[in-house]
């Protein structure tokens, strides 16, 4: 069985199915471990997933199973053999990326029309607005009450115990509003959403607190993936150790989705502390079909706390902008009303997001064709590819 190393876990496990028969593996599980689970093919109903011992992900081919160290070992003796179970992981935690203010202030950008980050990828010199382009945010939610988003097409689902989509936290409201936010704010305000008029699908797969789970994250792909949505952005995820493998079952779900014609664009994370520190790519951006993103700051710079490429797992695909970046948010912030100022590489990745709807309307571009034209079209930096990648993303 695959233990993430240094992670914080849940207690329960991941297992990946054979995608040319999830009802076999589904049946394998239960002869040699016992273990019944209900899947999302059966729309089985809250009772029901509660009464089982996991519940399958039908579109990932991938279980989210309770089981005892017995089951466990069982498990991975399948593992082993021939059959349709292919890989058996724990489960991890997942956190929300924050990163520290900069001690230092950003350069003076004129934000009085458009905000840094549309000017730095080009958003406001673009025909292109993502209209009729599907646009899937996981994260802590959306505050759907948010006045700069009324009349816009959008459809919302919580994958939190006990929580509506409603974001408490802010983290999920300020990615959506990077991503797809309007151009033309209230209150004389600067336009910051990138692919301002993209259809909207805000899936809670972090709490209130920020925090969740891989299985929370599975299944807002999944949402994802049914609904149709050209690209997922989710600005989450688990720091890793150097030289811990990347998840063999995100990866088979990444390339899945990218099957089905879904692009997930993912951040890098924010343990770095350059110069004297550069932290690995966390999980999941580090699996090979996850596009990774970085940040930089106004003045084209890695961020300090951008995580970079260190070893042969994971690497920075693209960068973003995510330093001092201004969006939507859940509660007045003083002077800014309901926005703030924030950054990450969290802040990157819905920037990347809005470019690749922007990409996937002009050229009708999905999965493998549309990772190619993000990094095809990037501005090149002049920095390190471990630290930019293909460089900054670019609006067609």
């Amino acid at each position: 069985m695959s233990q993430p190393t240094g992670a914080e876990t849940t207690g329960r496990y991941l297992v990946l199915l054979d995608d040319k028969s999830v009802a076999a593996g589904a049946r394998e599980m239960n002869r040699v471990a016992g273990i019944s689970a209900a899947s999302t093919a059966d729309s089985a109903t809250r009772a029901e997933l509660a009464a089982a011992d996991g519940v399958i992900f039908q579109e990932l081919g991938v279980a989210v199973v309770n089981a005892t160290p017995d089951q466990v070992t069982r498990l991975t003796r399948a593992v082993e053999a021939p059959g349709p179970i292919a890989v058996v992981e724990a489960e991890r935690v997942v956190h929300a990326y924050t990163a520290p203010p900069d001690a230092d202030e950003a350069a003076a950008v004129d934000e009085s029309v458009f905000t840094w980050g549309l000017q730095a990828v080009g958003a406001n010199l673009c025909s292109a607005t993502g209209k009729g382009v599907r646009l899937a945010v996981l994260d802590t939610g959306f505050t759907v009450a948010h006045p700069d988003f009324a009349g816009r097409a959008m459809m919302t689902q919580s994958f939190i115990e006990g929580e509506s989509v409603d974001d408490a936290h802010g983290h999920g409201t300020h990615c959506i509003g990077s991503a797809a936010g309007p151009r033309q704010a209230a209150g004389g305000r600067p336009g910051y959403g990138v692919a301002h008029e993209a259809e909207i699908y805000a899936g809670k797969v972090l709490s209130n607190r920020g925090s969740g789970s891989d299985s929370g994250i599975l299944a807002g792909i999944e949402w994802a993936i049914a609904n149709g949505c050209a690209v997922v952005s989710m600005s989450l995820g688990a720091s890793v150790r150097p030289g811990t493998p990347h998840s063999q079952i995100f990866e088979q779900a990444a390339t899945r989705a990218m099957a089905k014609g879904t692009l997930i664009v993912a951040a890098a994370g924010n343990e770095s502390n350059r110069p004297g520190k550069v932290a690995p790519v966390g999980h999941p951006a580090n699996c090979p079909s996850i596009l990774s993103v970085g940040a930089v700051d106004v003045k084209r710079a890695v961020a300090f706390f951008s995580c970079g490429t260190v070893d042969t797992v994971g690497q920075v695909d693209v960068v973003g902008p995510g330093v001092d970046v201004y969006s939507s948010w859940n509660v007045e912030d003083g002077g800014l009303g309901m926005h703030k100022r924030i950054q990450g590489t969290s802040m990157a990745t819905p920037h990347v997001a809005g470019v690749a709807a922007l990409i996937a309307e002009k050229h009708g571009a999905r999965g493998w064709e549309l990772w190619a034209r993000l990094a095809q079209t990037a501005r090149r930096l002049g920095l390190p590819s471990t630290d930019v990648g293909a460089g900054l993303v670019q609006a067609p």
